[in-house]
């Protein structure tokens, strides 16, 4: 833990038992929708059926039928495209009946699945699922802890976006370094990270400035190798490197003005010093893991290599002295262009995006348990703040830097309380060793 600094004011929305959890861990894969890998889970809000067959079904302008999901066992899937407009076309008013009208139309001008304005080979991708089968680990984790089926993407948009608001609860461009006041809300593009373009200033307040003043010890893992996503419309969108020290969409804070000034950019790691910490007993209070290309999820790239990673990363901190104190938030960070039946809430400009998967993984997590709260990664960022911060929020009326952000989005009526996927009275559950992961990278 870092040198302690001074005690912020007490006022958390969960219960003094939140403070027996000293580490948590967000887990970030990519663009996956609730619908596609829990759509079947027993007990859970999934795609509705009569005797096991789908009774919803989605237009293809094409062929003028209406496409019922259906079970896709393939390892590798296409998606759709995940702007803004398309998460926009997707929902349609709540009907939710975009998706293979937006998959068609992104293959009809886009060649690289990897460009969220871009679809994948098939229509009809976007309507597959998976089941226990696909994704047993997946299903592993939540029969033993805790499913949320009402995650939602915090925006309505792409990877950019919701990795900054998992960070700070916003998506802007801003016009001068240090000066917050100088952002504007941006639903899609908060600026370019595409080579040969200006880089974008972050200057508003995130959650990593607060953790500084506090003394709570942070850092931000990063799987090395490449990201693939690109806001940008164009044909093509090349996968591009990834790197520790180098912004990119997936690990956005690099360009933060609080970052550099507080002289934090040594937290943002390589993924291989989060197996170290977690071996050695060192886990920082807060760690945000985020993938490369490959282990992603993120279509093209294989169900079975991202499911392998994250068991890696979750055995090595069950395997680890501080799985007693831990808590593991697993989520995709939109919904990659698939299916999803339920519309979501409106709770400002910015969102909520569409349905993802989450889970809770703890020694106090309740077990088998459906979390039917609705919530957002701002939940994350609310628990974070309650368990070290005292409640203390990215609020532009109380955290010394103001910015003009729309609203303070921890304190949502609609957003739902962690706490409630924990039972603190118990007695903390023993690890679940899953196979199937694949090694720690080299250090």
């Amino acid at each position: 833990m870092a040198a302690c600094g001074p005690a912020p004011t007490s006022h958390p929305s969960s219960p003094p038992e939140i403070h027996k959890i000293k580490h948590v861990i967000v887990i970030m894969q990519e663009n996956r929708s609730f619908d596609e890998y829990f759509g079947t889970y027993p007990g859970a809000d999934g795609i509705p059926m009569r005797d096991g067959s789908p009774t919803v079904c989605v237009p293809d302008p094409q062929t003028a039928a209406c496409v019922k999901p259906f079970h896709d066992a393939m390892d590798r899937n296409l998606g759709g495209p995940h702007s803004a407009k398309s998460a926009s076309a997707d929902i349609d008013g709540g009907k939710m009946d975009g998706f293979i009208q937006q998959a068609e139309k992104g293959k009809a001008f886009c060649k690289d699945p990897f460009d969220p304005d871009c679809g994948g080979h098939g229509s009809t991708d976007v309507m597959g699922y998976k089941t226990r089968q696909d994704v047993p680990n997946y299903w592993s984790y939540a029969e033993s802890f805790v499913l949320q089926d009402r995650m939602f993407e915090p925006n309505g948009s792409w990877s950019l976006p919701e990795h900054l608001f998992m960070v700070s609860e916003w998506s802007a461009r801003c016009t001068q370094r240090n000066v917050p006041s100088s952002c504007t809300n941006a639903v899609q593009n908060p600026g370019s990270f595409r080579r040969g373009k200006t880089p974008p200033i972050y200057a508003w307040t995130d959650l990593t400035y607060l953790l500084y003043k506090y003394g709570i010890s942070w850092s931000y893992y990063v799987a090395e190798g490449t990201q693939p996503d690109c806001a940008d419309n164009e044909a093509t969108c090349p996968a591009a490197p990834q790197h520790v020290g180098t912004p990119e969409i997936w690990n956005p804070l690099p360009y933060f003005d609080t970052v550099h000034d507080d002289g934090q950019l040594s937290n943002i790691q390589t993924v291989d010093h989060f197996y170290s910490a977690a071996h050695d007993g060192k886990l920082p209070a807060v760690s945000w893991v985020v993938p490369n290309g490959t282990v992603s999820e993120h279509p093209p790239a294989l169900v079975s290599a991202g499911q392998a990673y994250v068991t890696g990363l979750i055995n090595a901190v069950m395997q680890g002295p501080d799985w007693d104190s831990t808590a593991i938030f697993l989520a995709w960070d939109d919904w990659g262009g698939f299916y999803d039946h339920v519309p979501p809430p409106h709770v400002d400009e910015n969102g909520y995006g569409l349905r993802v998967p989450g889970i809770v993984i703890s020694p106090y997590a309740r077990r088998g348990y459906i979390d039917h709260q609705t919530l957002s990664f701002d939940a994350y960022v609310k628990f974070i703040e309650d368990d070290f911060l005292g409640g203390q929020r990215l609020d532009p009326a109380t955290d010394g830097r103001p910015d003009p952000r729309p609203d303070v989005r921890e304190n949502a009526s609609a957003l739902g309380n962690l706490s409630a996927d924990f039972d603190f009275s118990q007695t903390p559950r023993p690890p679940l060793i899953l196979e199937g992961a694949s090694p720690p990278p080299a250090a």
